[in-house]
């Protein structure tokens, strides 16, 4: 199983997933795009041109996407915590996670919030996670969905654990798969 966090940044996803792992009854992995970015030698990215480094950003989140399968289609049980802001990103988790059951969970949390975490991480630009809110959730369509402006992270994840313990029904993956195919003037 694949449970999907998708939020902006600073909107408590890797809060959630600490919290997951700590709730879930069996073992998952927190597979991490932050994460995944830090292992990338930062020094050469920032000598790299701006077309470059978006380029490499790129290619980065698409082998982000392709370890979760691959750890995925290993047997192992998986947290994902991603920032799904351009429209690709989507796109190529659904062609990628095909065939895998993904239980897609939105974050969402008030604007002013994530302002307020965003200066107390001092890491992030202040307004950043909130221009992120028209894009990340664009698509509309969740398995679940959690307001880490009104609860915990702990709260958020037994919330999530609940809910995926309930037999499983049509995800939110499959029927986004199912829409863009509808819309994909190649496949018609």
């Amino acid at each position: 199983m694949i449970i999907f966090l998708n939020g902006t940044s600073s909107s408590g996803k890797s809060s959630i997933a600490a919290e997951l792992l700590k709730e879930l009854d069996t073992p998952f992995f927190h597979l991490s795009v932050d994460a995944f970015g830090a292992m990338r030698a930062v020094e050469r990215t920032l000598e790299l041109d701006a077309i470059a480094q978006q380029e490499l950003l790129q290619r980065t989140r698409a082998g982000f996407h392709r370890a979760v399968a691959g750890m995925a289609q290993a047997g192992n049980d998986v947290v994902v915590d991603h920032v799904l802001s351009e429209p690709w990103r989507l796109q190529d988790c659904l062609d990628v996670l095909e065939g895998l059951d993904v239980v897609f969970v939105g974050v969402h949390c008030p604007p002013e919030e994530l302002e307020r975490r965003e200066r107390a991480r001092g890491d992030r630009t202040p307004g950043a996670a909130a221009r992120q809110l028209l894009s990340v959730h664009q698509h509309g369509l969740y398995d679940f969905e959690v307001d880490t402006g009104l609860n915990s992270p702990r709260e958020c994840a037994r919330a999530i654990k609940r809910f995926v313990g309930r037999p499983p029904t049509t995800r939110a993956f499959d029927e986004l798969r199912g829409r863009a195919r509808r819309h994909d003037p190649s496949t018609t």
